[in-house]
């Protein structure tokens, strides 16, 4: 992996400077009080950057308070947060990145991390990381966030990416979610349920779809990327590094994404649903399931139902009442079952100028404090997720919300089965991957789903691109 001289010895340094101390445990209402006895390493005062989207409900409107509390912990210390929507963070990061003045820590999905590892603006927090603080973080979210050695940031939170049904139109199908909850489905058995989710009006029109996917905007790629986790195409790599989506199951994925369409079950111009109309029209019964699902939907739909009892105008207009049940992603080609686990967290990051010793310090102290505590306990609690932090798991939340049992226990059926992350797959390698789903796969699935082209002429696309990038024998062939 590729390494700056300066860096390198920069870090041969910090191994010489003193660690972080512990967060694990040792409060109930704060990441950053655990590391109280530290001074920010040293007297010198220092600001500490940070680019962050709204996480979840309340997670912005906290900042100012995030900012004071971490202030008051470590007084030579300034954490200064800029907001970000989640349609701009992206963007946002890299121009900062591009032009060399990028935020000390930003929030990304580890999916993103060897991106920016190819620009060699990442910083190895491993030095400055004592065992202790490391271990109040769960293993298999923490090594989403490592590449080959290196730690270059910690996790925020685990999800498990689902599939969403409105309760009263799966038992009107004939459905058995609870079963499906722990079992699982397959294909076919997921495409005859669908069916049977469609509802006509008197014109012939569809009134009702099956199933809806967001697949435009922010959520071009989730579609194809989660169908994939349970078609046995778990990564974009197998064991012996080959590419794999040169493999025959990619195509009967994608013939079964255009079949779907062509069924019926879903809408036509699935190509222009955004993540807000999905969601809209699962609200307002225009579907049986919808996709993404996420367990905080448990809580907005739940919400929402609030709202329409209190004859409340913020309702979302013309919806109804709606139970949210979380269902597994169906599988493919006969495929097991793999969730497409999603952590995202935080990385640290260097510009033009390298940082001091002292500084990476720091902003190991306030990812520490952003990522642990108190902070993670609610934006968690908020998001209907388990924290990923010992320290998190035993603080007090602000609020406490109503829970579906049953969908409690799928989500850790589901939890159950996540893979841990791949930290064996060189930089430049996954980076070419990203390259290939940027520039074929994510256009060409939105040209298949728009009709426009066949699965065989994707997949041909998405193999001539991969063989060009990888050669022939860098490729699945089956």
């Amino acid at each position: 992996m590729k390494k700056r001289k300066g860096v390198t010895l920069l870090l041969s340094a910090i191994m010489m400077m003193s660690l972080l101390s512990a967060c694990g445990g040792k409060t109930n209402n704060s990441a950053g009080s655990a590391n109280s006895g530290n001074s920010g390493g040293g007297a010198g005062k220092d600001t500490i950057t940070a680019l962050l989207p709204p996480v979840s409900a309340n997670y912005q409107a906290r900042f100012a308070d995030m900012e004071k509390e971490f202030n008051a912990l470590h007084p030579n210390l300034t954490l200064k947060i800029e907001p970000a929507s989640w349609e701009d963070m992206t963007q946002k990061l890299d121009t900062q990145v591009n032009a060399g003045s990028p935020p000390d820590i930003a929030w990304i999905g580890a999916s993103g991390l060897s991106k920016y590892a190819a620009l060699d603006v990442l910083i190895d927090l491993n030095p400055v990381l004592s065992d202790e603080v490391k271990a109040d973080y769960d293993e298999v979210p923490m090594k989403y966030f490592q590449l080959g050695d290196a730690q270059y940031g910690l996790p925020a939170y685990m999800e498990i990416h689902t599939i969403g049904g409105n309760k009263q139109f799966l038992e009107e199908a004939g459905i058995d979610w609870k079963s499906i909850q722990q079992n699982g489905w397959t294909y076919d058995e997921f495409r005859k349920a669908i069916s049977k989710g469609v509802v006509k009006n008197d014109k012939g029109e569809t009134s009702r779809y099956g199933f809806v996917f967001a697949t435009s905007g922010v959520a071009s790629k989730d579609y194809l990327a989660i169908l994939a986790k349970t078609a046995g195409l778990p990564d974009y790599f197998d064991n012996d590094l080959k590419y794999t989506y040169t493999s025959k199951k990619f195509l009967g994925l994608l013939t079964a994404i255009r079949e779907m369409i062509d069924d019926g079950s879903m809408p036509k111009e699935l190509s222009s649903i955004d993540a807000g109309k999905r969601w809209n029209m699962f609200l307002t019964g225009q579907t049986m399931i919808t996709g993404k699902g996420l367990s905080a939907f448990e809580n907005s739909a739940r919400l929402n139902n609030e709202k329409i009892k209190a004859k409340d105008g913020s309702a979302v207009a013309d919806s109804i009442e709606v139970d949210y049940i979380s269902l597994p992603v169906p599988t493919f080609n006969g495929a097991d079952y793999v969730p497409t686990s999603i952590v995202d967290g935080y990385i640290a990051l260097r510009g033009k100028k390298e940082p001091s010793e002292e500084h990476i310090k720091n902003i190991a102290l306030a990812m520490n404090f952003l990522s642990s505590g108190s902070i993670a306990a609610n934006y968690s609690n908020e998001l209907f997720l388990t924290p990923i932090t010992e320290s998190a798991r035993n603080a007090e939340v602000l609020e406490k919300f109503p829970r579906n049992e049953d969908n409690v226990a799928a989500g850790q059926a589901m939890m159950a089965k996540a893979l841990p992350a791949r930290t064996d797959i060189p930089t430049e390698q996954a980076a070419e991957a990203l390259k290939i789903e940027t520039e074929v796969i994510i256009p060409k699935l939105q040209a298949l789903l728009a009709d426009e082209i066949t699965p065989q002429e994707m997949y041909d696309a998405v193999k001539a691109a991969a063989v060009k990038s990888f050669g022939e024998d860098g490729v699945v062939a089956d």
